[in-house]
């Protein structure tokens, strides 16, 4: 039997919400693993409508910001698409990071101490059935905690070489669930002309090369010399240098880029290193985000 297909993420804009229900629908009629909502967006709001829109893709947020609603009114909105998917919904939720909640005008804590004050709160709440609960992760302390509280744990754009020390903070009860679920969003470019796609997942990354929580990870993950570099040049005022600063073994260790076999080897890698769903961010290096789905389909087909 062939492996099963990645999952892929999706945000629905305003203007193209009925559109990204036509591509979900087209996503399940070809086999993806699964729809996974980003934070931008209302993810809430796109998985109760995947939940009607689909009838057998399994799809969640990842990840719905714990910050921006209480977790009474999380808990009711998750309860009512989890019975209405018939158990296809993963509820997927974290700190997201201090610059959007300042954008958003909310005054972030403590991740750790937040996160599980979220996960208590949600387990109690008398709401219902609740669907699985997967906790956003970087660092091995909140992987842990995501082993102790959650029904799940999902990165985004960690580095694949450092996936087995992360998931070994994981109790081994947890590693050994096929239940458990670990996933990760990983940007990927899909095309024959290898390095304008390395740049556009360069360019994808940038954002998070500007977050501290990100650089203290990947300094983490082996990568302290180019951190340190993209500081300096932050300190200095020259951010949009960052890309440019970061090598190609960082940039593959992170995404997916170059050939369709590049690309469908890389994620049988991401399998193989623990990411048991590994959910694509496509984009393309000729086109718009269509042009990046039309890539997708192609090389999975």
């Amino acid at each position: 039997m062939s492996p099963e297909l990645p999952a892929v993420a999706l945000a629905a804009v305003p203007g193209r919400r009925l559109a990204t229900l036509e591509l979900a629908r087209e996503l399940e009629r070809r086999g993806f693993g699964g729809i996974y909502c980003a934070s931008f967006g209302d993810g809430m709001a796109l998985c109760q409508a995947l939940a009607l829109a689909t009838s057998r893709i399994r799809f969640g947020t990842a990840i719905a910001n714990l910050y921006t609603r209480h977790v009474f009114d999380y808990a009711q909105h998750a309860s009512f698409i989890h019975e209405l998917s018939g158990g296809r919904f993963h509820f997927g939720v974290g700190v997201s990071h201090d610059a959007v909640n300042r954008r958003f005008g909310v005054q972030g804590g403590a991740p750790l101490a937040d996160t599980r004050r979220f996960a208590e709160g949600y387990r109690k709440a008398p709401v219902g059935e609740l669907p699985p609960l997967v906790l956003a992760a970087l660092r091995t302390k909140m992987v842990a905690l995501a082993g102790e509280l959650g029904d799940g744990v999902v990165f985004a754009n960690v580095a694949r070489s450092h996936v087995p020390k992360s998931l070994a903070a994981l109790p081994a009860r947890k590693r050994a669930d096929p239940a458990f679920f670990v996933g990760n969003m990983i940007p990927v470019c899909i095309s024959d002309d290898r390095p304008a796609a390395a740049a556009r997942n360069r360019k994808t990354l940038q954002m998070y090369l500007g977050f501290p929580n990100y650089r203290n990870y990947w300094r983490e993950a082996g990568y302290a010399d180019e951190m340190e570099r993209v500081e300096k040049a932050i300190a200095a005022g020259e951010r949009e240098r960052a890309p440019e600063l970061v090598s190609e073994r960082w940039l593959a260790d992170v995404s997916l880029f170059g050939s369709v076999a590049e690309v469908r080897e890389g994620v049988a890698a991401w399998r193989a290193a623990g990411v048991s769903t590994p959910i694509l961010v496509p984009s393309s290096a000729t086109g718009n985000q269509l042009v990046a789905f039309e890539e997708l389909f192609a090389a999975f087909a």
